[in-house]
């Protein structure tokens, strides 16, 4: 550890007093050392004395102070900063007086900080492991529908979001950051076991049949246990990151933004890490008297992920630098905006003079120390508001960019993903991205001698997701043109599927088709559904009109094996099917009722002449096998489909062979997607790029501008912006019906865009604060009055030396 010369013990007091004016004090104090060299006010001259005895109204010299710290900062690289005094930019401190330790440093970074991003990681990859499981869980578990199970989801997600400000108001005006983590710690902790003792299924099956006799108390658990996750998770979110940036101390700014990048950088190794593993786990099976999907080993999995985090927290406890809350600030705060603005209303008249800031209106009232902090926390704030169109682009990578990948083909040369998977890319480039720009990418733009502050960044990123919806949406161009057209309105569409052994010729209006034995007409045909008229006929047979009452906006199939038998089919699908799977359906043929088990699913009692319904199926080759009575047993009864790709749709006819066995013949309803989901990958890059000079610098920024009382609270603020982007995704989306996908995409692109251009403006006219120097002077002149009223004879030495 670098030390200044004659450390506590080696000189006595007068040592630690020189020592403390040339290592600049306490640690993470001013660092001028002045307090301690500093001469009686009788000594400083008139001029100075009577400057020190003047401070009623605000100071001229703070007013100044701001411009002159912002000069500092911004001939620094990266935004705000502060000078480096000597070891102190090194990560090295001088002694601390007063017998307290010197904290411990590795590499120039405080060792407590280990312990802080170990546990981040850990809790990341508890929640997000969980938050994974969620949708199934709800669907094939609790068995509620799409819609219950996609509302409760939602707002589970964003209570998560709104907890933070209850965890920053407890950290900072009640228990302190630290002991605010580990008493939600414990709460989070206790959810996530909550919820993994819900999902086992044994506990109410009392019959042991493999279903939970009473699933109320399934659902009641879940509830407790998400709603104790919402807790926890949201209301230590703000101060883990504020906690970490607590261990830093002056100087050490260069550090603080890098641990920043690196906490940035646990938490996406532990959402990526999470949510490949604890699906491979949901599909184990197990139980006591039933086996199932393992849903307990999935959610217990994060639930231990979630104790290790609190341990590894709490080991590290005697290392941590602790900050004491400091009351309950928010009242103060809103009392003092309160108290400001009725102060400016009943003085708005012209022989009032203005003030510099409105918040000096409280002046009479409140210190001026409270009235500055609250200056800091306002114009921070009021930068917040355009950055909530980042996110409601940011957040659309979980939906509708997997939508877009739905209706893509998964197989990017030997590797074949799934459209959900597709999210992982964005955490896999963050993992990539983040060292980079710390250790490439900034550091060259430093030598180029550009002045890229933490504002400038985060238009930068801004830009680039705009850029990214961009990119999505040349993509969706691509996509349109490969996808079937499906009827609309007053429309029906029609395609004949002849299962007979004989030619079969169907007339529709303005247009004939001929159809060979066990052969359909090329697509669907568009009709207008009040002039349709359908007649079948075959050589040598009269013609046999259809008489059916098709329904519009709905695509059917005509199955035709004698001029006088037909049955009209209703489809069912009017759009590719979702999330890349394949639509498989089965049409009998072979005469007698028969069922069809495949991966899993049951076709039950096909019967002869009529065409099942379609169930959905993953990529791959799946087998199937026929089971009738009237197979005889030598016959072959499995069979495996052709290999299924993404978004087709495929009828699977079964037909008698000579021998009496049967045999399918295949038949494509909806062709296979086509464009790679490799051509996502430019718009997730970019993406990524703009989180990672958005976000990581926005953390940071939130940190540095924010006075020590208030941290927490305005990296709550912070996490509300998240909130509220997603509340403008649902906001545009209901409001703006639009029939082309790509345009959405193109509105998104121009709105964050225009918003861009806001902020970079507001952003020029942002002056940067060092808040701890600030403080710290402050501090120094209290000090300088405390002296000033203990010393009685400071007043006559000031008269005399007037008077002379």
């Amino acid at each position: 550890m670098g030390r200044c010369p004659g450390g506590p013990g080696s000189r006595g007091a007068e040592g630690s007093r020189e020592q403390a004016g040339r290592c600049g004090g306490v640690p993470g104090g001013p660092g001028r050392g002045r307090a301690a060299t500093r001469s009686p006010p009788a000594a400083r001259g008139p001029a100075r004395v009577h400057a020190e005895r003047g401070r009623l109204a605000p100071r001229a010299a703070l007013r100044g102070r701001s411009r002159d710290i912002s000069a500092r900062q911004e001939a620094a690289t990266g935004g705000p900063r502060s000078r480096s005094r000597g070891a102190g930019a090194r990560g090295k401190f001088c002694p601390v007086l007063g017998g307290m330790s010197v904290p411990k440093s590795c590499f120039g970074y405080p060792l407590s900080i280990f312990f802080i991003v170990v546990n981040e990681f850990c809790e990341r990859f508890s929640y997000y492991g969980m938050r994974a499981l969620l949708i199934l869980y709800f669907q094939r578990f609790l068995g509620w529908n799409d819609n219950l199970g996609t509302a409760i989801y939602h707002t589970f997600v964003a209570l998560c979001y709104l907890m933070p400000i209850l965890g920053a108001l407890i950290a900072d005006s009640w228990l302190g950051k630290f002991k605010t983590i580990v008493s939600l710690s414990i709460v989070y902790t206790i959810g996530q076991v909550v919820i993994a003792v819900s999902s086992i299924n044994d506990l109410t099956d009392f019959n042991r049949d493999g279903t939970p006799d009473n699933i109320s108390v399934h659902v009641a658990l879940s509830m407790i246990g998400l709603v104790l996750i919402a807790l926890g998770t949201g209301g230590i979110k703000p101060c883990v990151s504020a906690f970490g940036g607590d261990q830093f101390e002056e100087g050490q700014e260069k550090q603080r933004n890098r641990f920043f990048s690196i906490f940035y950088l646990a938490i996406n190794a532990g959402s990526l890490l999470s949510t490949i593993i604890t699906p491979m786990l949901r599909v184990q099976v197990c139980g006591i008297h039933s086996k199932q999907a393992c849903y307990p080993l999935a959610f217990g999995v994060p639930a231990a992920l979630m104790a290790v985090s609190l341990i590894v927290f709490v080991i590290g406890s005697g290392m941590y630098k602790k900050v004491r809350p400091q009351g309950n600030i928010m009242s103060k705060v809103a009392r003092c905006i309160g108290f400001a603005i009725k102060n400016r209303i009943s003085h708005r008249s012209k022989k009032f003079p203005k003030r510099e800031h409105w918040l000096d209106w409280a002046s009479e009232k409140y210190d001026e120390r409270l009235i500055s902090q609250i200056k800091m926390v306002t114009r921070v704030m009021f930068l917040y508001i355009p950055l909530p169109m980042f996110w409601a682009l940011f957040d659309q990578q979980g939906s509708r960019w997997t939508l877009q990948a739905t209706t893509m083909s998964g197989k990017i040369g030997i590797i074949e993903i799934q459209p959900d998977q597709m999210q992982t890319v964005n955490a896999i480039l963050i993992v990539i991205m983040v060292p980079i720009m710390d250790a490439v990418v900034y550091p060259l733009i430093a030598k180029c001698g550009l002045n890229f502050t933490s504002l400038k960044k985060m238009t930068v990123g801004m830009f680039l997701a705009s850029m990214a919806f961009v990119a999505a949406a040349i993509v969706q161009v691509d996509i349109d043109k490969t996808l079937p057209v499906f009827p609309k309105g007053n429309e029906v569409q029609i395609k004949v599927l002849n299962i007979g052994n004989n030619s079969m010729t169907v007339s529709f209006p303005g247009t004939t088709v001929t159809c060979d034995q066990m052969s359909q007409t090329n697509g669907f045909m568009t009709f207008n559904v009040d002039n349709l008229s359908i007649n079948v006929s075959s050589a040598g047979s009269p013609v046999t009109p259809v008489t059916h009452n098709f329904e519009s906006g709905h695509r059917h199939t005509l199955l035709v094996w004698a001029p006088s038998n037909y049955q009209v089919v209703k489809d069912g699908l009017n759009q590719k099917p979702e999330k890349g799977r394949n639509g498989i359906r089965f049409v009998n043929a072979f005469g007698e009722s028969f069922s069809v088990t495949m991966d899993g699913e049951v076709y039950n009692n096909v019967s002869g002449h009529n065409a099942s319904e379609y169930l959905f199926f993953s990529s791959g080759v799946k087998s199937f096998t026929i089971n009738s009575p009237e197979i005889s047993q030598q016959c072959e009864k499995q069979f495996k489909t052709s290999y299924l790709e993404f978004g087709s749709a495929f009828t699977y006819v079964i037909t008698r062979k000579s021998d009496g066995c049967p045999e399918p013949k295949i038949f494509e309803d909806i062709s296979p997607n086509t464009v790679s989901m490799a051509l996502q990958i430019p718009q997730y890059f970019l993406l990524t790029c703009g989180e990672v000079v958005f976000s990581i610098t926005g953390l940071e920024f939130s940190y540095s501008q924010a006075p020590s009382n208030m941290k927490s609270v305005l990296q709550a603020g912070w996490l509300l912006t998240v909130a509220v982007g997603n509340i403008i995704v649902l906001i545009v989306a209901g409001a703006g019906q639009f029939s082309e996908q790509w345009a959405e995409y193109v509105l998104f692109a121009a709105l964050l865009l225009v918003v861009c251009i806001i902020f970079a403006i507001m952003a020029r006219f942002y002056t940067y604060v060092n808040p701890a120097e600030i403080e710290a002077q402050f501090d120094e002149d209290d000090k300088e009055d405390d002296l000033e009223k203990s010393n009685p004879y400071a007043k006559p030495d000031f008269v005399s030396q007037t008077q002379m």
